[in-house]
């Protein structure tokens, strides 16, 4: 096999939430003036990718998302991630054998609250309520007498007004319990409370640890299903993700759940971005985001479905181990001293450097990360982003690194409003950026690969034509845009079932680096 050489740099440009379906009035993909990429996808090296399911570490049939999609394409391997390796531990019965789970069971049992708070719905993305489900009946099972749930309404991995279901859901659940107390007491939707990410809106993890510690909220109810129809009643189109906070309270008007001393919380999410700041606010000694009263952490215990940081083991109390990557593609390179350069705005900065690193937040050798902040506005109504100022950032670093990669949000974070023409023109944006780019690396001898973790933005409607927010499970594009001599020397390769974790060895490949570890799926070209 002959080694490639560029003279430039080899780019990875991710667009976050692009995937591949028929044309249909829902297919911003399609349907937005993208001449680059169209242009890319007839003239350049292209394929398909598959980017969920079991390809990528899922359960058959589950959607792709961001934290999976960018750890597969970057440890090169299929790995059991996400829902596929939380269940494992629900089926063999090991999370009840745990240290942890044991601790929770010994401080609550017969004598305090237990609670729980993570996203409230069966998305499967960053949680699922079939695991709220168990735990609740296990813990009961074993004495806990009182439980209280702090609920953070999704309406973005599942239908975007369908949260009542799972209130009546979990309160028919309940009554099998006939001397339990089980009660949702808090909740707001996840663009709202509890779940920020990447530290761009602390505010948002104010409001829900006010909500669960303080009982402090936007709006005060008897039921949670009050809150959905005072809302609806207000604003008939608001989604379930942008829901006000509310506080359950009781017929004396006091809240019927706080998180009191004594007390132990559990998170539920099993996805580490949108519950590592509320963990944080629970469990750090000297915590300085916002005010959080005479709060003391060492009052409470708190747990996490699973670890959120695993470099610095955050929480300590994780009631599953997290998932281990081994020789992710940034430590290959940093091994053979080519340098690397990151480059996103805020919402998915995480992803194209931790979640890509392998859920690591160590740097290889000669490995640098730009971040953009991004707006703190909802992204339909800028639906361009920072897809400029990214561009920007990686084209003065052209000629300073070998190999570069960014994540553009635009077709994932605008596709999650369900508004078509705003994800259309988030589309376009992405385009003009890409033909800007692809512009510089012509001059320098350089490639452009892009890809897509998931699908969304071609998938805007459902089976039945209504707002569709959720990812999809449709394959995603793959191409290679080069203008060099090197372009005659591959071609599509014989490996089969092509999915995110043949990317890796791809770009080690257009790197000259054959020698990649040998647990990494095989490359996508042929030289």
């Amino acid at each position: 096999m002959a080694k490639l050489q560029y003279d430039g740099p080899v780019v990875l440009a991710i667009l976050d939430g692009v995937g591949l379906a028929p044309d249909g009035p829902g297919n911003a993909v399609f349907r937005a003036k993208t001449d680059f990429l169209a242009t890319a996808a007839y003239n350049e090296f292209h394929c398909k990718l598959n980017a969920s399911g079991e390809a990528v570490g899922l359960t058959p049939g589950q959607m792709g998302n961001s934290e999976v999609g960018h750890s597969i394409m970057g440890c090169g391997q299929i790995v059991k991630t996400g829902l596929a390796h939380i269940e494992d531990f629900f089926a063999t019965g090991q999370i009840w054998e745990t240290k942890t789970w044991r601790e929770i069971i010994e401080k609550t049992a017969g004598k305090a609250t237990l609670h729980f708070v993570g996203i409230f719905s069966d998305g499967g993305v960053h949680s699922h309520i079939d695991h709220l489900e168990h735990m609740i009946k296990k813990a009961i099972e074993s004495g806990v007498q009182k439980v209280r749930i702090h609920t953070v309404f999704d309406g973005r991995d599942v239908p975007p007004q369908s949260e009542p279901k799972y209130i009546e859901r979990i309160e028919e659940f309940a009554k099998q319990f006939k001397n339990a107390n089980i009660k949702i007491a808090s909740g707001g939707g996840r663009m709202v409370t509890v779940s920020d990410r990447y530290e761009n809106d602390w505010a948002m993890v104010e409001r829900g640890f006010n909500m669960m510690v303080k009982g402090l909220a936007d709006n005060y109810v008897y039921e949670a299903k009050d809150l959905i129809e005072r809302a609806r009643k207000r604003e008939p189109e608001i989604q379930d993700q942008y829901l006000p906070t509310f506080v359950v309270v009781n017929d004396a008007d006091q809240p019927i759940g706080k998180v009191e001393k004594g007390d132990a919380v559990i998170c539920y999410d099993f996805r580490a971005d949108r519950a590592l700041e509320i963990t944080k606010a629970f469990t750090e000694k000297d915590f300085t985001a916002f005010s959080r009263g005479n709060f003391n952490p060492d009052d409470i215990y708190f747990a996490g479905l699973t670890e959120y940081e695993a470099t610095e083991h955050i929480p300590k109390n994780a009631l599953i181990p997290p998932v281990e990557f081994k020789d992710p593609l940034n430590q290959f390179l940093g091994s053979k001293n080519i340098s690397e350069l990151a480059v996103s705005e805020t919402v998915k900065f995480g992803h194209v450097t931790y979640y890509f690193n392998g859920c690591s937040y160590e740097k290889a050798a000669n490995e640098d990360a730009i971040e953009i902040e991004s707006d703190n506005v909802p992204f339909e109504t800028r639906p361009q982003m920072k897809a400029t100022e990214i561009t920007d950032a990686a084209i003065a670093n052209l000629d300073k690194y070998k190999f570069i990669r960014l994540n553009y949000p635009n077709g994932d974070m605008v596709g999650h409003s369900a508004d078509f023409e705003a994800t259309k023109t988030a589309m376009e944006a992405v385009d003009a950026n890409l033909a800007r780019l692809a512009q510089k690396i012509d001059k320098l001898g350089g490639c452009l690969i892009i890809t897509a973790d998931h699908g969304n933005a071609e998938e805007l409607l459902d089976e039945n034509g209504e707002p569709k927010t959720a990812h999809s499970t449709n394959k995603v594009p793959f191409i290679i845009y080069d203008k060099t001599a090197n372009r005659g020397k591959y071609g599509l390769s014989a490996a089969k079932d092509l999915g995110l974790s043949n990317v890796a060895s791809t770009i080690a490949v257009l790197l000259g680096q054959e020698d990649y570890p040998a647990e990494w799926r095989p490359p996508i070209i042929h030289v």
